[in-house]
């Protein structure tokens, strides 16, 4: 690869030939790769595809079914900033509702001609200049950009638990639900408390069913109450679009003013959420099982959970709170600690994912032989901005590690990584450069910042939470949303090293 290129030279540098178009992979045909596709045809750039390893769009809508399925955050606000939906039937939208919301947008930029499905990547090699891809088919695809949407919470991960495999009943993760099993009149075991496992108490909860919750941490629940929109209302919003921009702008200077600067300073908005989540605590009555569901830990420190109808779903006669530790499962149902024998019938683990996964496991290997693999096991994940790696090449990697994944809407940041990448692809097209990869020193001190600023955030507080990584740094970004979409405003080359097209002399 050349010497690094300064971003002046190769911004007055003239490239007397037609513009290039290259080829682009998008591995993942949820939000961000969908969001990819449609920027990319914005742009005049057809040659594209989306492998997507289901056999339909919608990504982490798709592969989750459980009762209860609703995103955190206000429905208006978790769409496309150019793409509002009136047609939202509550504030947090139902995880079919979004999956459909992700149809339509597939059908309206004419995305699926572009989509592979049923097809996943296993290797992708760079050759020095383009980047050869194998599918676990055997297939194989070739293109100078590769873009990696694979999202973060596709992986499930299951607690070590002795004797998991020898329970009787009907077992399966929330992630991979089966539909087929009756809940009613049953025994349900759920192992989990986050934010899927708290849905699923708050549905289940319903049935006429007896729910045994084992919780091994409690949460700490902000009361946002959810609401049901009528008809009038969506109509409303259907003839008038710009309520529907309004709703996404106010939620917008909501999160930025109230959860965004909770999390990263203290200060009077993580005073309010407190006492929000100590208010809404205090709903259980038992005194004995409000102790039981009250965390040790500061409110944020994990994924805050959104829920107004849990502490109720709690306070349920067939509900059982579970606190014992779980010492092994049998054929039966799960024995814990104290030697008691829980009998049941089906055995749900909300127990979430391998969120430091990423894209993996499909495996990126450079011209040089370097595995990405290798590199992450020695380090931990890691990549400039969150989206580049060094010694890879015009490979980049949406919602990576240390992006503004706390809660919020992912989508807002998403669009800002996009449109870097579509930044990067340009320069490529108007001849400036062949491939570009973020240097090792930039990437330092990107990290070197993010500790610096980690400090005083509420994640760091002290608690265990899905966001520490392997070198004990929370994979979270530590500002403000909007200073990451700020940070991703244009490309800084410096930050870069570049090769250059080979100019041909006669």
């Amino acid at each position: 690869m050349n010497a690094p290129t300064s971003a002046a030279a190769l911004h007055t540098r003239e490239h007397h030939d037609a513009a290039r178009m290259p080829r682009v992979i998008i591995l993942g045909a949820g939000m961000s790769g969908l969001l990819a596709g449609i920027r990319l045809r914005k742009a005049g750039i057809e040659d594209f595809t989306i492998y997507e390893k289901g056999q339909d769009v919608g990504g982490t809508w798709r592969e989750n079914r459980y009762p209860g399925l609703a995103c955190d955050v206000p429905a208006h606000y978790y769409t496309y900033s150019f793409e509002p939906n009136p047609d939202w039937h509550h504030r947090f939208a139902r995880g079919p509702e979004i999956q459909n919301y992700m149809r339509h947008v597939a059908e309206k930029y004419d995305l699926r001609r572009h989509i592979v499905f049923g097809e996943e990547g296993a290797q992708a090699r760079f050759d020095g200049r383009r980047w050869q891809l194998e599918l676990r088919s055997g297939r194989q695809d070739s293109a100078e950009f590769l873009i990696a949407a694979c999202g973060f919470l596709h992986h499930p991960s299951e607690p070590d638990i002795p004797g998991l495999d020898s329970f009787a009943g009907a077992r399966f993760h929330s992630a991979r639900w089966d539909d087929s099993v009756d809940l009613k009149d049953k025994r349900i075991g759920l192992i989990g408390t986050g934010s899927t496992g708290v849905q699923i108490a708050c549905a289940v909860s319903r049935l006429p069913c007896t729910l045994n919750v084992f919780q091994r941490t409690p949460q700490w629940v902000f009361p946002l109450p959810d609401r049901q929109y009528s008809l009038v209302e969506r109509e409303l919003v259907t003839q008038v679009p710009a309520l529907a921009r309004l709703a996404y702008g106010l939620y917008d200077e909501l999160f930025d003013a109230l959860f965004s600067r909770a999390m990263i300073r203290p200060g009077p908005q993580r005073r309010l959420i407190e006492a929000a989540c100590h208010w809404n605590l205090r709903r259980v009555r038992d005194p004995e099982l409000r102790r039981r569901l009250t965390p040790d830990y500061q409110p944020m420190c994990k994924r805050i959970v959104m829920s107004w109808e849990y502490y109720e779903a709690m306070q349920r006669p067939n509900v059982k709170l579970v606190t014992e530790g779980i010492e092994r499962v049998v054929p039966e149902g799960i024995v814990t600690v104290d030697g008691h024998t829980h009998p049941l019938d089906v055995l749900v683990l909300a127990t979430g994912f391998r969120t430091h996964e990423y894209m993996r496991p499909l495996e990126l290997i450079n011209a040089q032989g370097l595995s990405l693999s290798s590199l992450w096991d020695e380090r931990g994940p890691h990549a400039y901005n969150s989206l580049a790696i060094p010694q890879f090449p015009n490979f980049f990697l949406l919602g990576g590690p240390n992006s503004p994944l706390a809660n919020g809407s992912v989508i807002l940041y998403t669009e800002a990584l996009v449109d870097y990448v579509m930044q990067c692809i340009d320069l490529y097209r108007r001849g400036a450069l062949d491939t570009l990869a973020p240097t090792q020193a930039a990437t330092d001190a990107f990290y070197d910042q993010l500790r610096h600023d980690m400090d005083g955030t509420v994640w760091v507080t002290g608690c265990q939470n899905w966001y520490i990584g392997k070198d004990g740094l929370p994979e979270v970004w530590p500002r403000r949303p909007r200073e990451f979409n700020a940070l991703l405003a244009r490309p800084r080359l410096e930050d870069f090293e570049i090769s250059r097209p080979t100019v041909e002399t006669a």
